[in-house]
Formats: structure tokens, sequence, C-alpha cells
């Protein structure tokens, strides 16, 4: 059962369609570069705070709300302070991220984890995003803290492979136009 939830959540993972990390490795693919490249530019971008850095920011969250053992407590004394909940809302799924709700209806978390869902989602207005999804069942399976962030890695690596392959089956390049629209520079 743990093996199927995992299989899921690596499937589920694969594909983000173009975010910043799947792009840098189309635009790694373009150059002609190995697909090992492809795989390391799609990292590279995965590693910054807005895309990876999320699931170990969501990963503080649980832990705290575990720790408060009141999932409200907690999620209200992190609003207070002027911070958000993260693990909620996804500015793709207006109506909630599907990847998420496949992965939580399928993990049987405990009532502690799904209070953590619903004190956020209510508070919030935002439904749980595949960050919270996978850290939940992470916890779940008693797996490591970076157990959510690896899954997901090795998910997208599979998806930035397939991204690269039709990327190079096209053979042409992305190339982006740009206008310079600021102050006109003073050549006299």
């Amino acid at each position: 059962r743990d093996s199927q939830l995992i299989r899921r959540a690596l499937v589920l993972a694969a594909d983000t369609e173009i975010n910043a990390p799947t792009l840098a490795a189309r635009v790694a693919a373009t150059t002609g570069a190995s697909l090992a490249a492809c795989a390391l530019a799609g990292l590279a971008a995965l590693s910054g705070p807005k895309y990876g850095g999320r699931i170990a920011q969501v990963g503080a969250y649980v832990t705290e709300s575990r720790r408060s053992s009141d999932a409200r407590t907690a999620a209200r004394q992190r609003l207070s302070q002027g911070l958000e909940l993260p693990g909620f809302g996804h500015n793709l799924y207006a109506g909630g991220d599907p990847r998420a709700k496949a992965l939580i209806e399928a993990s049987g978390l405990s009532e502690d984890l799904v209070d953590i869902i619903r004190v956020g989602e209510g508070l919030t207005g935002q439904a749980a995003n595949f960050d919270l999804a996978l850290t939940l069942m992470a916890r779940k399976l008693d797996l490591p803290k970076e157990g959510p962030f690896l899954i997901y890695t090795v998910g997208r690596c599979a998806g930035w492979l397939a991204h690269a392959l039709e990327q190079a089956a096209q053979g042409s390049p992305i190339r982006t136009r740009v206008r310079y629209v600021g102050v006109e520079p003073d050549l006299g």
C-alpha cells in the first residue's frame, strides 16, 4: 500500500505544464544539451525558494501545527505574525489543485493531518495544494524530513526528461523577443 501511494505521488508530480523549472529544462534541450544537463537545468530552477523551497516551508508549518497539538492555534499564530499559511492555493488551479486532491484522497490521513487541511482551507479560503498533500503523505508514511522534496524532484525529473525529448524533437529553439521600454539613454 505504501509503495502504491509513493508511486501515485511520483506520477502526479511528473508534470506541471511549463513552469520555470520545466522551461529551464526545455531551453537547455534547444541548445542540444544532454538529457542529464536538461534535468540539471530543471533542478537548478527548482532549487529556488519559489518552487522546491516551498515544500520545506510547508514542512515547517506542518511541524508547527503538530507540535502545538491544535492546528487552529498554530495557524492563527502564524497569521497574527503576518505570515502566510504555506500549502494552500495554487495560481493555476482556482478551484483547487487536482493533484493535491487525488493524493490526499488516496493517503488515508489521520485526523490530526486532516485537521491541518480543514483549518488552513477555512482560514485562507483556498484548497490544499500539492506541496501540502506531499508533506502530509510523507508524514503519514513516516518518511524523512526531505521525503516530500525528494519524491517531488524524482517525479518532476521524469517530466523534465519528457519535455526535453519533446523539445529536442521539435528542433526549433525557444526564442523570445524583447522590447526596451525604459527611459531613452542620453547619448550626447
